[in-house]
């Protein structure tokens, strides 16, 4: 079991749990107490959790957020999701092979009255926009019931290692996700004012203006004056030939099993997406010690900031642009994938294939919204407000911005007496969640002397930590203080501080004070499990990762005072010393391709569409050909979106198809969401517990 477990982390520390003893198809194994059913499962090296009863396809994870039900298993005897599951002592955990028989019901029922609750606001989703909008409720003593459906509150914050953006003042910059996360929910938790339900889940919203909520295993009302949607986001799927092999699953759920279990689930990785949560993945990956193969991205340039696709490929990770994925390849797990160059129409340019050894593939190509749960109380009449990803997908740190603003909208429904929200509120909302902007070349100050740093960061993006914590005032925003670009003009002491907590390792530091023709340069370095110590020769790069030859390890330092960042030192000629940004911790040869006997190419209707019910793009296209559109047609021919999931999964992909059969948005007759949301034991409307450890 420990092969896969993570036994350091450069950032996370790793706890020492006991074990507890689980048998997986009659075979005893441990896992780690409070762990889900699912990290159990891959701590132990298993990947498949069983096999379709409709094609016999090998079934994985794939989000490992409950939004669907690839990772289904039978725990003690019921149909669970893996991902959402406690492991407890002596479970007995099955496969699911083939239709799984459910035990015999012998009790007789006994109904038992349902709990109703009712309370002014109630909050779903406990992440960076539940969080900071409850806290705002509470600072005004309006009092809420804030349901989350895991363990712990911070929602994706949880996961994230890495120092964030945004500004200082509002949203935190230069702290990692893992300690705000930590911060917001420690406000929470000691509000009276909030009532924090945990391993609760909002199942529908009901005519009569009620919410029913399953609160660890037991179903309840909640009856509540104004509701805030505070959800988040689920990650989009991706149609390509081999999409349902196990080894594909997204990105978040990587960060889950990484970041949150400290399981290493994979040893060769690859990525398919250039946004934010695609780059980061990658990064994440490094910490952990995963070799990162590559990242394919569509468009010809990352959507992500610039500093996140320059942080991988400084580090190592070749980065694909103009590029799609053709094949996972595999028979029942990925083996490789293959990719190919496409025009600027999107489609592929023949004999442009390349296929790489790997054996998980990370799908990071979109979020959309979850509100289903709000649209449900929105047509029974219910007061309803949106924060966070559930109102607009952006970063984390407009989430707790707009998630602030939100809270205290609320606070002004409820009480009348509450200022006006300040108009500057809406102005940083709208720079925090703003696209990456322009990119400009920079060209450091003509300075050969004394100790300077040197600013990397070429594009555009609300960030402004460095400017912040500079003692000397020496680094200026450029225009907007949040949205600008940094530019160094003062007098720098040399104390390394902007280079600490950039959260794009964007700066260096260049000292010219002991030797001017051989500067010092100090750099930023988070992996810290693939460790640097003084003499070690590094390959230096320049900001796209292009070698500027290798030097010698002068200096380490690390602590409390740089936030689990590494700075290291190394002696260079003065020639090159501006243009040092990092050093390269992954060989090339990770990233070598492998030889396919004969050219790939996309098999558009086999791809699956819909993972629940095994329904593909040509069964789906077929039916448009005879010019359905209405999905719930679709769905009653073929069964897509009928799944334990709801439709959750394949309706973006559907869409698609349609899309490229030339039906427009408006002609799209939309699918209609049954309750409940999640699958829920019938015993448990009866007022019985049910559920997670059934």
């Amino acid at each position: 079991m420990e092969k896969y477990r993570l036994k350091q982390h450069p950032v996370l520390p790793i706890e020492v749990r006991s074990d507890i003893t689980f048998y997986w198809n009659s075979q005893p194994l441990k896992a780690k107490a409070g762990e889900v059913i699912s990290s159990a499962l891959f701590a132990n090296g298993i990947k498949i959790f069983g096999h379709h009863p409709k094609d016999g396809s090998a079934q994985g994870i794939f989000c490992a957020n409950g939004q669907c039900a690839k990772c289904t298993v039978i725990a003690n005897g019921v149909p669970v999701k893996s991902c959402m599951t406690e492991v407890c002592e002596n479970m007995i955990v099955q496969s699911v092979e083939g239709l799984p028989e459910l035990p015999e019901v012998t009790e007789t029922p006994n109904f038992e009255t349902i709990e109703e609750i009712a309370t002014d606001v109630l909050i779903i989703g406990g992440g960076p926009a539940g969080l900071s909008a409850a806290i705002q409720m509470a600072k005004h003593g309006v009092k809420a019931i804030l349901v989350d459906d895991k363990s712990a509150l911070g929602g994706k914050l949880v996961l994230q290692t890495h120092k964030f953006f945004g500004s200082v003042e509002d949203s935190h910059a230069g702290m990692r996700g893992i300690d705000i996360g930590k911060m917001l929910a420690q406000k929470v938790m000691q509000s009276k004012e909030i009532d924090v339900w945990m391993n609760s889940t909002a199942l529908y919203a009901f005519i009569d203006k009620k919410a029913g909520i399953l609160k660890d295993g037991r179903y309840k009302i909640v009856v509540p004056k104004i509701i805030l949607n505070a959800a988040g986001a689920r990650e989009k799927f991706l149609r390509f030939k081999g999409n349902t092999l196990a080894g594909v699953y997204g990105a978040g759920a990587f960060q889950t099993l990484v970041n949150r279990d400290l399981i290493k689930p994979t040893e060769r990785l690859f990525i398919i997406g250039g946004g934010n949560v695609g780059l980061i993945a990658g990064y994440h990956a490094l910490q952990a010690g995963i070799e990162v193969v590559g990242l394919v991205e569509a468009m010809p340039t990352c959507g992500g900031y610039k500093v996140h696709a320059d942080k991988l490929k400084r580090l190592g990770v070749p980065i694909f642009t103009s590029h799609t994925v053709l094949a996972a390849n595999g028979e029942e797990s990925v083996s490789s994938i293959t990719i190919a160059q496409v025009d600027e129409k999107f489609n592929v340019i023949e004999n442009t294939e390349k296929t790489y050894p790997c054996d998980t593939i990370l799908i990071a190509v979109g979020l959309e919204s979850v509100k289903e749960f709000a649209v449900e109380a929105q047509m029974a009449g219910m007061k309803v407000f949106a924060a966070g990803d559930a109102l607009e997908i952006a970063e984390a740190s407009s989430a707790m911005f707009n998630g602030k603003i939100a809270g205290l909208k609320i606070v002004k429904e409820m009480k009348s007496d509450v200022g006006d929200i300040p108009e500057s509120w809406y102005k940083k909302a709208a720079i925090l969640k703003s696209h990456p902007g322009k990119i400009e070349d920079r060209i450091p100050a003509d300075i050969w002397e004394g100790v300077m740093p040197i600013i990397h960061c070429k594009q555009e993006i609300p960030c402004n930590p460095c400017s912040t914590v500079c003692p000397t005032g020496s680094i200026k925003m450029i225009g907007d203080p949040i949205m600008g670009l940094p530019r160094y003009e003062g007098k720098c002491i040399g104390c390394g501080k902007c280079v600490a907590i950039c959260p794009g390792l964007a700066i260096t530091l260049v000292d010219f004070r002991k030797d001017a023709s051989v500067p010092t340069v100090t750099l930023p370095y988070e992996v810290g499990n693939m460790p640097v110590a003084i003499g070690d020769p590094i390959q230096m790069v320049d900001i796209d990762g292009n070698s500027l030859g290798s030097f010698a390890v002068t200096g380490v330092t690390s602590g409390n005072a740089t936030n689990r960042t590494q700075l290291i030192k190394a002696a260079v000629p003065k020639e090159i010393a501006k243009k040092i940004v990092s050093f390269r911790i992954q060989d090339a040869e990770v990233s070598h391709q492998i030889e396919k006997s004969e050219p790939e190419s996309a098999i558009a209707d086999t791809e699956m569409v819909c993972l629940c019910e095994r329904v593909t793009a040509g069964e789906i296209r077929a039916l448009v050909r005879k010019g359905i559109r209405d999905l719930n047609q679709i769905k009653a021919i073929t069964r897509a979106g009928m799944g334990p999931c709801g439709s959750k999964t394949c309706d973006n992909l559907l869409k698609q198809v349609l899309r490229s059969e030339g039906v427009s948005v408006e002609e799209i007759v939309e699918n209609t969401r049954r309750p409940v949301f999640v699958e829920v034991p019938m015993e448990t409307f009866a007022g019985k517990k049910g559920g997670r450890n059934a």
